[in-house]
C-alpha cells in the first residue's frame, strides 16, 4: 500500500526564481553565496523498502532537442544536458523547466557544478564556463571558455608548446584535439578527459590549464575523482589512477585497473570512502577493484554480468549501485564487502541511458534516482535502501535477489 509522504529536503538554492533592480546593482559577495532553504515534496512512495512492489518513474522530463548527455544537481536545479546544444535547468521539487542556456555552442557532452559555477564540455573540444548568479537577470551567464584567452596568448609564441595531434597538425598543449567526453571536479581542480586520449587538469581559481596527461591509447570515456586520486576509464580497456605525492606536484599514474580483454570501459564511480572502484564495460560487466590504504595498489573483487548490453553509465548512493546500459535497463545493486547482490531492474526509458544522477539527501527511506536516455527524456525514480534479506518479486520490475559474483 502506497502512502502519501511530504519529505523535508534541505537544499542549497543558487539563485531565487525573482531578482529585483537593488539586488542586480550590488556585487557583494552575500549575492552569490548559496541560501538554504526548506523543501516539501509530497510523492506516494511505499511505507518500507518491503512493501515496494515495483519501481515506478515519478516524473518524466521532456522539452530537449536531442539525446540527455548528462545531469548534474546544482543546489535546488536539476541540470541535463543534450546532444541537441541545450541545457535545461528544472526547478525543484515541481521539477518545472526553470530556464535553458548554452544554445548554439555545439553538442554538450558533459557537465559538472562547482561553487557557482557550471563547467560544460562540448563536442567543439572546448569548456565554457557558466556563472550562476541571483543578482543578474541572465541567471546562467557565459564568463570564460577554456583555454581562456589570456592562457592561449601566454603560450601561442613558444613552439616548445606545440604538441603533434595528427600528421601536419599541430595544437598548444592546452587544446583539447578531439571532443571532450567526461569531466570531474576535486579539490579545486577541474579534470576533463577526451577522445584526443588525453586528461587535462585545469585550476578553478584562474581556470589555468595546469597540465596535459597522455593517459590512455584510446578516448577516455568516463572521470571520477576521490580522496586526492583521479580516474580515468577508457576505451582501451584500462581504469588509470593518477594522484599527486604534494598539493602543488604533478599528477602521476599511481595504477592500472585492467577489464576485459579488447572491451571497451565506459563508466567508472567509487565508493565515498574511495576504497572499491567500480567499473561498467561495453560488454556489460561491473567490474570491482579494492584499494590499498594508500590507494597505490588495488586487487579484483568483483565480476558481475549486469546487462546483457554495453553499460554506459553508473552511480552509487551509500551501499546502492546503479548501473544504466543500452539495453534501455537500469539495475540497482547492493554493495557488499566482496561483491553485488542486484536487487531490482528499473525499465521505463524508450532508449539507451545514457546518464544516471542520484539525489545528495534522502527521501523517505530512500534517495531519488534522476536517469537521461537517448529517447530525450529525463525519467525520476525513487529506489529504497534495502536491508539485508528484503527481497521484492514483480514482473514489471524483475527484481532479484541473486548474487552474481566472481570473487578473487
Amino acid at each position: 500500500m502506497n502512502l502519501p509522504i511530504s519529505i523535508d529536503i534541505l537544499s542549497t538554492p543558487l539563485l531565487s526564481t525573482t531578482t529585483t533592480s537593488s539586488s542586480s546593482n550590488t556585487s557583494s559577495d552575500a549575492d552569490e553565496s548559496p541560501a538554504t532553504s526548506h523543501r516539501f515534496i509530497p510523492y506516494n512512495l511505499p511505507k518500507t523498502p518491503s512493501s515496494c512492489s515495483s519501481y515506478r518513474s515519478l516524473s518524466t522530463l521532456t522539452g530537449h532537442d536531442g539525446s540527455v548527455s548528462s545531469l548534474a544537481i546544482c543546489g535546488e536545479f536539476i541540470l541535463s544536458a543534450s546532444h541537441g546544444k541545450d541545457i535545461i535547468v528544472w526547478q525543484q521539487p515541481d521539477l518545472r523547466q526553470f530556464t535553458k542556456f548554452g544554445q548554439g555552442d555545439g553538442s554538450v557532452k558533459a557537465l559538472v557544478t562547482a561553487g557557482n559555477k557550471v563547467f560544460t564540455a562540448h563536442q567543439d573540444s572546448r569548456i565554457r564556463v557558466w556563472k550562476v548568479s541571483r543578482s543578474s537577470e541572465n541567471i546562467f551567464r557565459l564568463v570564460d571558455t577554456l583555454p581562456t584567452t589570456k592562457d592561449y596568448l601566454g603560450k601561442f609564441m613558444k613552439q616548445s608548446n606545440y604538441v603533434q595531434t595528427r600528421r601536419h597538425h599541430k595544437r598548444l598543449w592546452i587544446e583539447h584535439a578531439d571532443s571532450i567526453s567526461c569531466l570531474s571536479v576535486h579539490d579545486g581542480l577541474i579534470y576533463s578527459g577526451s577522445w584526443d586520449k588525453t586528461l587535462k587538469v585545469w585550476r578553478i581559481s584562474d581556470l589555468k590549464c595546469l597540465e596535459s596527461i597522455k593517459a590512455h591509447d584510446d578516448a577516455i570515456n568516463s572521470l571520477i575523482s576521490s580522496k586526492g586520486i583521479v580516474y580515468s576509464a577508457s576505451a582501451d580497456g584500462k581504469i588509470k589512477a593518477w594522484g599527486r605525492t604534494e598539493p602543488k606536484s604533478s599528477h602521476s599514474l599511481k595504477g592500472i585497473l585492467e577489464g576485459h580483454k579488447d572491451i571497451s570501459i565506459n563508466s567508472v564511480v567509487v565508493s565515498d570512502d574511495g576504497t572499491v572502484v567500480y567499473g561498467g564495460g561495453s560488454d556489460g560487466y561491473i567490474m570491482g577493484w579494492l584499494g590499498s590504504k594508500d590507494f597505490d595498489s588495488w586487487k579484483s573483487v568483483c565480476e558481475v554480468k549486469a546487462h546483457n548490453m554495453a553499460i554506459l553509465c553508473m552511480c552509487i548512493k551509500g551501499e546502492i549501485l546503479c548501473s544504466g546500459s543500452t539495453d534501455k535497463s537500469i539495475c540497482i545493486w547492493k554493495r557488499e564487502i566482496k561483491g553485488l547482490t542486484k536487487i531490482g531492474v528499473v525499465k521505463g526509458h524508450g532508449g539507451p541511458i545514457k546518464c544516471l544522477q542520484a539525489s545528495p539527501n534522502s527521501v523517505g527511506s530512500g534517495f531519488l534516482l534522476y536517469s537521461g536516455s537517448l529517447d530525450k527524456s529525463i525519467r525520476v525514480w525513487w529506489i529504497p535502501y534495502y536491508e539485508d534479506g528484503v527481497k521484492t518479486d514483480d514482473s514489471n520490475s524483475s527484481v532479484e535477489s541473486t548474487r552474481m559474483i566472481k570473487s578473487v
